[in-house]
């Protein structure tokens, strides 16, 4: 009989390749999702779907008793929200909720949470790497929701958790680099400032493996996830030019003139009540000076292996997005 896996988020970019990746590890899969989810693109997987009350720990453990649920990958929350409370209430509330969940059930196996290197916040220098053993100082709501979920599970002493801490994430079905890739594609390639800026990446696919491995190794610990490069800030565009052969206009923006876009749409955001991919506080992230990180600790304890680099990675994406006609 399979191993019986919850993927919360399911429903999204992340939660598409997770699925993807648990199914090929032959576990039996429950899709968390909202009813209101559009859930077209999962109907080529064999799967079961649970609608999942995340704000009732009671309902989540007779959820979790019911199913007969072995492990959970927890990959749902939100990357953008009009409020600290909003962060809080949904990556960090629903986080304790189910992890508390999981403990009153006896059944979890393991509790795998995807968090964010925006958890542990970004290097001031070039020099050097992040590591699990860097001093966590988000620079944004949304890196303080997760820091508070991680420091939850830690206490909760019972529960045999991974925590992932993945860099930027990028594949198939990502729609937030798809805004940057049109961009090139287009013939623009806008950047703010000019300071210098090295940068890495996860391609999904092997964000996935590890959520899956992370299964069966590593216990009661965080690991940050990178495909293990270091990139400078054109990289990204150049190997983009290189694929699709195509040239750009490349302009550095004023840092005070994006702040001051920034300003504005965060303020349009709260009167439309729809939260915005850009807002000031988001600024810390992207002007960041380093996002580089080490994966010595995951290379050994989770035996993760990452099979693309920006690269082979980015060329997937893009025959994808073109196949796809999202490019």
């Amino acid at each position: 009989m399979k191993e019986r896996v919850l993927i919360t988020g399911a429903s999204g970019f992340v939660g598409y390749h997770l699925v993807e990746a648990a199914l090929k590890a032959n576990l039996q899969v429950f899709a968390a999702v909202r009813k209101s989810s559009k859930v077209d693109h999962l109907k080529e997987f064999d799967i079961q779907y649970a609608y999942t009350n995340f704000t009732n720990p009671e309902a989540l453990a007779k959820e979790i008793e019911d199913n007969k649920y072995d492990y959970i990958i927890h990959a749902a929350g939100v990357t953008k929200a009009n409020s600290t409370a909003e962060y809080d209430a949904i990556n960090t509330g629903y986080t304790i909720n189910l992890a508390k969940a999981a403990v009153a059930s006896g059944r979890i196996k393991k509790f795998v949470f995807v968090s964010s290197l925006a958890a542990v916040g970004p290097l001031s220098s070039t020099e050097g790497c992040l590591d699990e053993d860097s001093v966590q100082t988000p620079v944004t709501a949304y890196g303080h929701s997760k820091k508070r979920a991680e420091e939850a599970l830690k206490e909760i002493t019972a529960l045999d958790y991974v925590i992932l801490r993945p860099t930027a994430v990028y594949g198939p079905r990502d729609k937030d680099i798809l805004i940057i890739l049109k961009q090139f594609a287009g013939g623009f390639e806008p950047y703010i400032g000019k300071m210098d800026q090295h940068l890495s990446f996860i391609y999904v696919k092997d964000l996935a493996q590890a959520c899956v491995l992370g299964l069966t190794h590593g216990k009661q610990s965080a690991y940050l996830l990178s495909d293990g490069k270091r990139y400078n800030r054109y990289e990204l565009a150049n190997i983009t030019k290189r694929l699709l052969s195509v040239k750009t206009f490349k302009i550095h923006l004023p840092v005070p003139v994006i702040r001051v876009v920034a300003g504005i749409a965060e303020g349009v955001s709260k009167i439309t009540k729809k939260a915005s991919a850009l807002n000031v506080e988001k600024l810390n992230e992207l002007t960041a000076v380093s996002w580089i990180c080490s994966i010595n600790k995951a290379q050994q304890e989770l035996e993760f292996k990452p099979k693309y680099d920006l690269e082979s990675g980015l060329a997937e994406t893009l025959s994808w997005y073109k196949e796809n006609n999202w490019l």
